[in-house]
């Protein structure tokens, strides 16, 4: 190593030791957040030689960690992208490319999803041409059941695309088995769910392809950042052309003629020989993260594990200090399922003598961070007004979760001091409140 090198990578351990003084925790001062990145100096370590190495672009440490994520998850193929929300855009636009032929999603196709969720895992849907059918999600657990998505196959239903509900897994086995039995794509949208399982296998190994993102809330941190895997080697393909412009050319950017046949190729009508690294067979994007992103997602994929045993730690704790809390619905995992939570719902009984909105101000003038469960009933808010959709059934629980429901914090940098304090808290309120 060149000294120099050695030298700043020394100096940033010592730095990163001394930010580390926070004090002591001092309940009502200290901001317990819902959500965030737990860095050490080794994730910083990476940031910095990454930058040393003055590696801007995609590149080894991208492909590394591709490779190390594909085989932790149980797949064949990973791709990097620039964000969870372009990775979930990616993984349905891949399934109207035209190298599916008849099978490919067309304009009008409709695909299944759920009304109480995160806008990410429907927009891509939208912006296909494509449209959504909502279902309703169960209180407690707060997922959709295998019965309401079979309701909801109709005969121009082609896909399912769900999420794993704040880490709890869907009734995953059920679902895939509907999608085989009526000839539909599965996308499972895993971002909030890395480490989970469900009938003993891992959540995002049950569909066609599933996502991944690396926002600092998530299991993984890239700052930014997501991911696309399949185990089907012509998605993987797919997904790759659309995420690096739409060209057919499977050489990285930097690489000359790694294929040995950059100028042998006759595509639509040009020439015989044009420049395979020019050839562009779908319409696609430009949805690369960069090496630096990979190499804080390497030293951070070596503390995953850890990182989902802290997320089921804390959510134990919060579910076993908060049991018999009158008025509230408690989240529960779904049976035969092992979550590796993202957060820890609560559901405010309507007919409560308190409110939602009140047991949150008084947890936030406490600084304990709230989060409401994404946009509850997404077909009520102006994005998707007048949008072209079919719902199955009522939405009855989602409008109950738009009204009712928030989350608070499960991650890693929790303390048990911290979440005794939460717990507390919750209690002191509903006591005065009853």
């Amino acid at each position: 190593m060149n000294p120099h090198k050695g030298l700043i990578l020394d100096e940033t351990v010592k730095y990163h030791q001394d930010l580390q003084d926070d004090g002591p925790f001092v309940p009502g001062t200290t901001e317990i957040w819902p959500a965030g990145a737990v860095l050490d100096e080794a994730d910083r370590t990476a940031i910095v030689e990454a930058a040393l190495e003055m590696r801007i672009a995609a590149g080894p440490s991208s492909r590394r960690f591709e490779s190390r994520f594909a085989r932790k998850l149980g797949h064949r193929k990973a791709h990097l992208t620039n964000s969870g929300s372009s990775a979930n855009l990616l993984a349905l636009s891949a399934f109207t490319s035209h190298l599916l032929e008849d099978r490919r999603l067309r304009p009008g196709d409709e695909v299944i999803t759920v009304a109480a969720g995160f806008p990410t895992t429907v927009n891509p849907i939208i912006q296909n041409g494509l449209v959504p059918v909502f279902v309703d999600v169960e209180l407690g657990t707060y997922n959709t059941t295998a019965a309401r998505v079979a309701e909801a196959i109709g005969p121009r239903t082609r896909a399912i695309m769900i999420a794993h509900a704040l880490g709890n897994p869907f009734e995953a086995t059920e679902i895939a088995q509907l999608a085989e039995e009526h000839d539909l794509f599965l996308i499972e949208d895993n971002c909030d769910a890395v480490g989970s399982t469900y009938d003993g296998r891992l959540t995002g190994s049950f569909g066609d392809i599933t996502t991944v993102s690396f926002y600092p809330a998530h299991h993984l941190a890239m700052g930014e950042g997501g991911c696309v895997l399949t185990s089907n080697l012509a998605l993987a393909r797919i997904v790759e052309s659309l995420r690096d412009w739409g060209r057919d050319c499977w050489c990285e950017p930097g690489e000359t003629n790694r294929c040995l046949k950059r100028f042998a190729y006759q595509m639509g009508t040009l020439p015989e020989g044009y420049d395979h690294k020019y050839i562009f067979s779908h319409v696609g994007y430009n949805l690369k993260a960069t090496d630096i992103q990979a190499a804080l997602g390497l030293s951070q994929l070596d503390k995953l594990d850890s990182f989902c045993a802290a997320r089921r730690r804390n959510w134990q704790q919060l579910r076993d200090g908060l049991d018999g809390t009158p008025h509230l619905l408690l989240p529960e995992a779904t049976v035969r399922s092992d979550p590796s939570w993202f957060g820890f719902a609560l559901t405010v009984d309507p007919e409560a003598p308190f409110t939602r909105a009140a047991l949150v101000d008084f947890l936030e003038q406490r600084k304990i961070g709230t989060r409401r469960l994404f946009a509850g009933n997404l077909t009520r808010h102006p994005a998707y007004l007048g949008r072209p959709h079919r719902v199955v059934g009522d939405l009855a629980n989602s409008d109950i979760i738009t009204d009712q429901t928030f989350w608070i914090g499960v991650y890693p940098a929790l303390t048990e001091e911290m979440l005794a304090y939460v717990i507390a808290s919750v209690r002191q309120f509903v006591k005065a409140g009853s």
